[in-house]
């Protein structure tokens, strides 16, 4: 991948990425909690959604073959859109907007433009993640959860984990068994029970796996955001790790979206 386009897609990115497992070590041993009251936990905390979120992002990016930092200017409306804004070396190289839909972005160093849809995400990532993802990786919201399945605990004297599948349908390296076709979550709630750790998505049809380490967090207008993400994305083709810092992160606040595509620019090659 050309360093243009790997700008463009650290811009994407802040969708998600991952490969190795959390550090147990960095964990110190929790008391016991029933199921019942983890799940209880998850679902109060899906329910923690701004209407509007707004954050400067220092992201660091490395994969197999490069590393490279860059800033970006994140503005969100809930359930509607999410505007993306990413400079290198203090110049806008890349400007982005998501919609449930939609995906669009303004290359600037090419001077061309990417029309698509969220499928764009799936065939980069292995992962079929929708607009609402998005806004629950970013925010450090559960991933996807939903009242009507069933989840269950695995037991870890570390760390509260709730999964969306039992333990013995995972394999070795935490992937699924080979003729599933599904996506396993893991959830990982801090010990004080107030916000998730990080989580974890596995998909079986690809061997692709993310991971999201929320290190800490901030409290904003009354709502808990992130402060330092860690990603780690691990695919078949590529392993990529990115480091997350959030700043001057405003919460229900109004916010302007800035999306324009220049004149004369035609769609990517």
């Amino acid at each position: 991948m050309n360093q243009n386009y790997k700008l463009l897609f650290i811009g994407l990115i802040l969708l998600s990425s991952c490969a190795k497992r959390l550090t147990e070590t960095a964990f110190p041993k929790v008391k016991r909690v029933k199921t019942p009251e983890l799940v209880s936990k998850l679902d109060s905390l899906s329910k923690i959604r701004p209407d509007s979120f707004y954050s400067k992002i220092s992201t660091k990016y490395i994969d197999t073959t490069h590393s490279i930092s860059v800033k970006t200017s994140l503005r969100m409306i809930s359930d509607s859109a999410l505007n993306m804004i990413v400079t290198y070396a203090a110049i806008p190289v890349v400007n982005a907007i998501i919609t449930k839909d939609s995906l669009k972005v303004v290359n600037k160093r090419e001077k061309c433009l990417v029309l698509t849809d969220m499928e764009f995400i799936k065939d980069k990532f292995g992962v079929d993640f929708t607009f609402k993802n998005l806004e629950e990786i970013i925010l450090g919201i559960p991933l996807d959860y939903d009242t009507t399945q069933k989840y269950f605990q695995i037991n870890d004297p570390h760390r509260h984990i709730i999964s969306s599948h039992r333990k013995r349908r995972l394999r070795n390296n935490d992937r699924l068994v080979k003729d599933d076709d599904d996506v396993a979550v893991e959830y990982f709630i801090n010990a004080n029970l107030k916000q998730l750790d990080g989580l974890k998505i596995i998909s079986a049809s690809d061997t692709t796996s993310i991971d999201v380490s929320y290190k800490t967090w901030q409290f904003v207008n009354g709502i808990n955001v992130p402060e330092e993400v860690i990603i780690r994305v691990s695919a078949p083709r590529n392993n990529l790790l990115m480091e997350l810092t959030y700043s001057k992160v405003a919460v229900n606040e109004p916010v302007e979206l800035y999306f324009i595509v220049p004149e004369g620019y035609e769609e990517c090659e």
